[in-house]
């Protein structure tokens, strides 16, 4: 009869080891989870300096564009 004893608590100190072991996975899939949506933030922070960058540039080529016109306007006046 002890035997069945012995035998029962060593199915409950296993089933609590699987517990803590799927409680590792979870902990694991959550750390990852994080990174990923890190990752994914860093990312898109990236792509929006990139466009304001390129809008920047954008913006200084039209006014420019807008500079050279009005210099080409003002010289046809003079003439």
């Amino acid at each position: 009869m002890a035997v069945g004893i012995e035998k029962e608590k060593e199915k409950e100190k296993e089933k609590e080891k699987e517990k803590e072991k799927e409680k590792e996975k979870e902990k694991e899939k959550e750390k990852e989870k994080e990174k990923k949506k890190e990752k994914k933030k860093k990312k898109e922070k990236k792509e929006k300096k990139k466009k304001e960058k390129e809008k920047k540039k954008e913006k200084k080529k039209e006014k420019k564009k807008k500079k050279k016109k009005k210099k080409k306007k003002n010289s046809d006046q003079s003439l």
